[in-house]
């Protein structure tokens, strides 16, 4: 088993109904197991496409499934909430990204981990201290909590409540 740590963010229709019903799905395929979740947080776009506000989260899993698996379950799960690619930067009903997996660095065409761009994002590394502080970053060798440092008080990142699976979902 080793860590699974995967963001969430959408900002198209109910964005905390798709984030948590994309929890629950990913709670309920085998080989990955959900250990925790990071509170809400809204925020604002990092594209110059205008579009509204985000919410966003993280979850930590333990999984025994190869990473190229698990992006074909988010990849699978952002079609099946309505996401469409159409737009480069563009608004999104679910976006799901596979942040980290061990201690694993792949660089390939389909799957780059550790994400390329989570580092350089408070929305992302803000959620992932949160629930994965001591998690170490395979090619910084510092933990998450200790790269998010940077990002505490960031503007356009607001903390909101929890993030979970809703009573009878698990």
């Amino acid at each position: 088993m080793e860590p699974v740590l995967i963001a969430f963010g959408a900002n198209l229709g109910n964005r905390q109904a798709a984030l948590e019903s994309a929890l629950h799905s990913l709670c309920l395929v085998p080989g990955l197991r959900l250990l925790g979740t990071s509170s809400l947080y809204e925020t604002e776009p990092v594209s110059p496409v205008e579009q509204g506000q985000y919410l966003n989260a993280c979850a930590l899993f333990e999984g025994t499934l190869p990473p190229q698996l698990v992006m074909s379950q988010l990849l699978g799960l952002e079609v099946r909430h309505g996401r469409r690619r159409e737009v480069p930067g563009g608004p999104r009903t679910l976006d799901l990204d596979l942040l980290l997996q061990g201690q694993r660095v792949i660089a390939t065409p389909a799957l780059e981990l550790p994400h390329p761009r989570m580092l350089e994002r408070a929305f992302v590394m803000l959620p992932a201290a949160e629930v994965a502080a001591s998690l170490v970053h395979p090619v910084t060798g510092k933990t998450l909590g200790e790269m998010a440092q940077r990002f505490r008080g960031a503007s356009g990142v607001r903390k909101l409540g929890a993030f979970a699976l809703s009573a009878g979902a698990s």
